[in-house]
């Protein structure tokens, strides 16, 4: 009987957990540049259930398999391309293919697929709130001017001389499933090197890869089977109480 309380309390967690992660995938579906987080589970090793008798226990009859308690196994990023979407704003840059744009903040170097920028008080081209983009040699980007031509490997010129000013850094690594976010919501890992498969889009950022559809099926899903558990754990404790009650009158 308090087995059931372990496996239905085990799933309420784990349910409430992937709510949270669908929330978040949510809130950020407007977001540049956001990844989608993905939840998974699982439970403990299968057992087999047998039946035996009251008195001779020499035989049993196997009645299945049975699973012990929900348990979170892995929460990961999918990286999957978003679509772009063109702004039109000229401190705005899209990568196409692999790579990460290198954002540093008080020598900490965070990345990042939003290419949203501004330029500080100071002329460098900056992440809001997150700190100043990185050019092709680890250097912070410092722009005279916000009319830009920008060509598909990220070599910033002058919109009106022509004059080169900067080259975007793009950076990737051996396996983007090693990189881990902050709690700015960068990417950070090592191993990072100059990317060579990407095309720079200008005037144009990359949208969120969270599909809305798929998140609200999540959502609503997840809802239920958490509704489930939860009922099921007030019948269990109905159960036990009466039980409870009725052998104390023994």
């Amino acid at each position: 009987m308090f087995k059931g309380f372990y496996n239905l309390t085990s799933a309420m967690l784990s349910h409430g957990r992937r709510l949270d992660v669908v929330s978040h995938n949510m809130t950020n579906i407007s977001t540049a540049g956001y990844k989608a987080q993905r939840y998974t589970d699982s439970t403990f090793q299968e057992v087999m259930i047998s039946r035996v008798g009251n008195k001779d226990k020499s035989r049993s009859t196997e009645l299945g398999m049975e699973s012990y308690i929900l348990a979170p196994s892995q929460l990961y990023t999918d990286y999957e391309q978003g679509a772009p979407e063109e702004t039109g704003l000229p401190l705005d840059f899209c990568i196409q293919g692999e790579g990460f744009f290198a954002i540093n903040r008080d020598g900490q170097i965070g990345y990042t697929r939003s290419g949203s920028f501004t330029l500080d008080d100071e002329g460098y081209l900056t992440l809001a709130g997150q700190g100043r983009v990185l050019d092709d040699e680890g250097q912070a980007i410092q722009l005279p001017t916000d009319k830009l031509y920008v060509d598909q490997t990220g070599g910033i010129y002058s919109e009106i001389s022509r004059n080169y000013l900067a080259t975007l850094g793009v950076y990737s690594f051996p396996d983007n499933g090693a990189l881990e976010q902050n709690d700015r919501g960068l990417f950070t890992g090592g191993g990072a090197a100059i990317s060579e498969n990407y095309t720079i889009l200008h005037g144009a950022v990359e949208r969120s890869n969270v599909n809305m559809v798929q998140e609200m099926v999540s959502m609503m899903t997840t809802q239920r089977a958490l509704q489930s558990a939860a009922q099921m754990s007030r019948i269990y404790d109905q159960v036990i109480t009466r039980a409870t009650s009725e052998l104390g009158r023994i």
